[in-house]
C-alpha cells in the first residue's frame, strides 16, 4: 500500500487563492457574467421585422388570393366573409413563419408582429380566422426588463428596464395602382369565367347586335389579378396607371 502525502500549501499562497475566489464571487454578485435571459421575467429585444404572429387589416385586403397562392406550407385558406369578400385564415399547425404572404401582399393587409409565444388548447384552435387576426391575441406578460445582446469584442448582455412593444409600427410600402385590361378583344371567347371569378364585380359581358363585348370598370377593379390567372386564352393583363 502506497501512502500519498497531501501537499502543503504556503500560507501566503493559500490566502491569495481564497481572496481570488472571494473577488470572483463578488463580481458575479454585482455584475453576473451569464448571458441567459430569464424568460418570462425578461424578454429579448427583437428586430421590427421579426417573423412572428400575423395580424390582418381587412380594409387593405383586395381578395387577390396571392397570400394563399404563395404560401409554401399551404397554411392559408381564403374564406368567404359576410361582406362577400374573401379573406385569409391561417393554420398555425402548418405555418413555417416565412412571411412570404406578408411580403407579397399588394395592399399591406398582413402585418408582422414580434409575438411568438401563443398557446393553443388543441389543433382546431390553431386555425385562426380573419376576424380573429384583426386584433392582437391576449398576452399575459411577466417581463419587466428588455434584454439585448451586444456583439463587440465579446458577447455582452444589456438589460433595460421596460417592455418592448410587440406590435411595431412598420412603414408600409407605396401602393401601385393596377387594373385589368384586355389586350386582344378579338380573341375573347365571352366565356364569362373572368366575370364569375372577379371578387369586386368589375367585369361584365354585354351583348349588342348579336355580339358579346367584354367591359372592365377601372374604378371597381382592385388589380387582384384573378381574372388574369383564370382567362383560358390569356388575353387579360394587369396595367399600371
Amino acid at each position: 500500500m502506497i501512502r500519498i502525502n497531501l501537499p502543503k500549501l504556503d500560507t501566503v499562497e493559500n490566502i491569495k487563492l481564497h481572496i481570488s475566489a472571494l473577488i470572483t464571487g463578488a463580481k458575479e454578485a454585482i455584475k453576473p457574467g451569464t448571458i441567459t435571459i430569464e424568460y418570462p421575467r425578461e424578454r429579448r429585444k427583437l428586430p421590427d421585422n421579426f417573423r412572428g404572429y400575423i395580424l390582418f387589416q381587412p380594409e387593405n385586403c383586395i381578395s387577390c388570393f396571392r397570400c394563399s397562392f404563395i404560401c409554401p406550407a399551404n397554411a392559408i385558406t381564403m374564406e368567404l366573409a359576410k361582406n362577400n369578400r374573401y379573406y385569409p385564415s391561417i393554420d398555425y399547425a402548418k405555418c413555417i413563419f416565412c412571411h412570404f404572404c406578408v411580403d407579397s401582399c399588394p395592399g399591406n393587409a398582413l402585418k408582422p408582429t414580434k409575438i411568438h409565444d401563443v398557446v393553443y388548447k388543441d389543433m382546431e384552435e390553431m386555425t385562426v380566422k380573419a376576424e380573429e387576426m384583426v386584433k392582437e391575441p391576449k398576452i399575459v406578460r411577466e417581463d419587466e426588463f428588455t434584454v439585448e445582446y451586444v456583439f463587440e469584442d465579446d458577447i455582452e448582455m444589456v438589460k433595460v428596464k421596460g417592455r418592448d412593444y410587440l406590435v411595431p409600427e412598420i412603414r408600409p410600402f407605396e401602393k401601385i395602382r393596377e387594373y385589368s385590361s384586355c389586350k386582344d378583344p378579338k380573341s375573347c371567347l365571352a366565356c364569362r369565367i373572368c366575370v364569375n371569378s372577379c371578387p369586386s364585380e368589375a367585369i361584365e359581358v354585354k351583348e349588342e347586335e348579336g355580339k358579346r363585348t367584354l367591359r372592365i370598370d377601372k374604378d371597381k377593379c382592385t388589380g387582384c389579378g384573378i381574372c388574369v390567372k383564370e382567362c383560358p386564352v390569356q388575353i387579360l393583363e394587369l396595367v399600371r396607371e
